[in-house]
């Protein structure tokens, strides 16, 4: 019998272990949610700073039909519009979010219209990976991938 209870304490302390574990493991997720939001938030005000900053310093970014870009300048140098050009309603919608110590990654899609300085609308869309990793206990974008559909 006292086997059988030991067998059950350690059954039951397995099973909280995992329960704070994901219950982490959520808090990550829905950090990195508000991260996707932010990073949105950014583009749409054209805020380079902050979109560099969402970025690991050795970030790496793999547009469309284009070559890999490396680095923080770099990256905020791609983001950057022309003069009159203005990105609206960028969003970003993970469909999936997984993390693993300090990396997570997610998938999911992207849609948003830009304005040319004409006025002229142009929208897109499309899908996406993102690799994070936690640097000085903060989310980061080290891989970024994407193509329209």
């Amino acid at each position: 019998m006292k086997r059988l209870v030991s067998y059950i304490f350690i059954a039951f302390s397995m099973i909280q272990c995992v329960e704070d574990k994901n219950a982490n493991h959520q808090k990550d997720v829905e950090q990195i949610q508000q991260l996707a939001k932010d990073f949105s938030s950014y583009v749409n005000s054209s805020n380079y700073e902050m979109i560099g900053a969402s970025y690991t310093k050795d970030a790496k970014i793999f547009p469309q039909r284009g070559k890999i870009i490396s680095g923080r300048t770099a990256i905020v140098k791609y983001w950057t519009l022309p003069e009159g050009f203005q990105t609206k309603n960028h969003k970003i919608t993970p469909s999936e979010i997984t993390v693993v110590e300090d990396t997570a990654y997610d998938y999911g899609h992207y849609e948003g219209t830009t304005v040319k300085a004409d006025g002229e609308e142009s929208s897109w869309k499309g899908k996406y990976i993102i690799v994070w990793k936690r640097v000085d206990g903060k989310w980061k974008m080290y891989l970024d991938i994407w193509n329209s559909i």
